[in-house]
């Protein structure tokens, strides 16, 4: 299968971009170990160095933000 962490060659299989981006971004975070799987269906557990990742983007999108005079807003993710 696809991500899992399972170590075996066919669980590091990526799906081409152009193929289905979403999948594609789902194989990459996965393999790059930045997210594992939730017991909750659709949603993911942000791993230590994937969560500092996300602090470094999310802190220069906010200088850039703020550089241009306007203000962030925060959606939450669950529907």
């Amino acid at each position: 299968g696809k991500g899992g962490g399972g170590g075996k060659e066919e669980d590091l299989k990526i799906t081409p971009r152009d193929e289905d981006y979403s999948q594609w971004y789902s194989d990459v975070i996965m393999a790059a170990e930045m997210v594992d799987q939730s017991p909750v269906k659709g949603c993911m557990v942000i791993r230590p160095w994937g969560m500092a990742v996300w602090d470094e983007l999310r802190d220069a999108l906010n200088a850039r933000i703020k550089a241009a005079g306007a203000q962030n807003a925060y959606f939450p993710l669950f529907i």
